[in-house]
Order: C-alpha cells, then sequence, then structure tokens
C-alpha cells in the first residue's frame, strides 16, 4: 500500500480557523482503509469560549459520535500541529492507531516535546507517530498569524 498525506486536508481546516481568528491549527481523522475522511475541525477555542476546543479535540469529539464509540481503533489522526498533552490524552483515550503531525510545539506540545504524555506509564495506548510532515508550512501558517496580531 503507498502512502498518502491527508495533511493537506488538516492545513485547509488550519488556514479556515485563522481566518475565524483562531490559532491556525487543523486536524482530520482518516479512515486508512480506502481513505475515508471520518472528520475534520479547526481550532474553536475562542468561538466557544472552551480552552479545549482544540481541532484534535473538536476532531475526536465529531469521530467518537458517527462511530457512536468513544475508542476510535484503527484511525489516522492528521494535525498540522504537535498536540499538547491535552489532545495527546484524548488521543491516547481514545485509542487512535496513529498521528501525523506537521510542526513540532515546542513550546506547548505533548507528544514529543514536554509532557510525552505517550511514554508515561499512565497512558493506555501509544499510537504510532510521526512528525514533520510538511513542517515548513504549517509553521509559516502560524508564524503569519501571530505576526498580523502584532
Amino acid at each position: 500500500m503507498a502512502f498518502k498525506s491527508y495533511m493537506g486536508l488538516a492545513m485547509r481546516a488550519a488556514r479556515e480557523a485563522g481566518q475565524r481568528g483562531e490559532t491556525p491549527v487543523g486536524a482530520v481523522l482518516i479512515d486508512p482503509k480506502g481513505g475515508r475522511l471520518v472528520a475534520e475541525a479547526g481550532n474553536r477555542v475562542r468561538e466557544l469560549s472552551d480552552p479545549t476546543a482544540h481541532a484534535e479535540i473538536l476532531a475526536i469529539r465529531a469521530a467518537c459520535a458517527a462511530a457512536g464509540s468513544p475508542r476510535l481503533p484503527g484511525l489516522d489522526l492528521w494535525v498540522t500541529l504537535e498536540p499538547c498533552a491535552m489532545c495527546a490524552a484524548a488521543i491516547a483515550a481514545s485509542r487512535i492507531a496513529r498521528v501525523y503531525y506537521a510542526a513540532p510545539d515546542p513550546k506547548s506540545g505533548g507528544v514529543e516535546q514536554g509532557a510525552r504524555i505517550f511514554s508515561q506509564s499512565q497512558s493506555h495506548h501509544t499510537p504510532e507517530v510521526y512528525g514533520g510532515i510538511e513542517a515548513a508550512e504549517a509553521a509559516q501558517l502560524l508564524q503569519d498569524f501571530f505576526a498580523a496580531l502584532r
């Protein structure tokens, strides 16, 4: 089976989040068997006045609601920024199979930076993790967004 990137879909969701005034982070959940888009979301923290409304959390909530289950085994999460500790814990709890992320997050990352949630003994599940996919484009989107705020 040939590798197919779905980061472009996550980038689209990130750009849409940025256009709404949200930090431009996007996430999609994909069923790799056939490449079906299961859920898509961008950050909505400000819009919903909800500090948990990160793209990953919103995509996980939508996919779990559609599946009628708190578990998403076999699904792949594509996200434009390394998930924070909160999102990494939700990823572990939902049993997502693989996480593909674009830009690393040295300040708030919870996967390969900072808390490294998946390497903790309390983590009930450890997905496969692949970082740095289209990292430059995702990092530039974030840099441009924050530069415009200054």
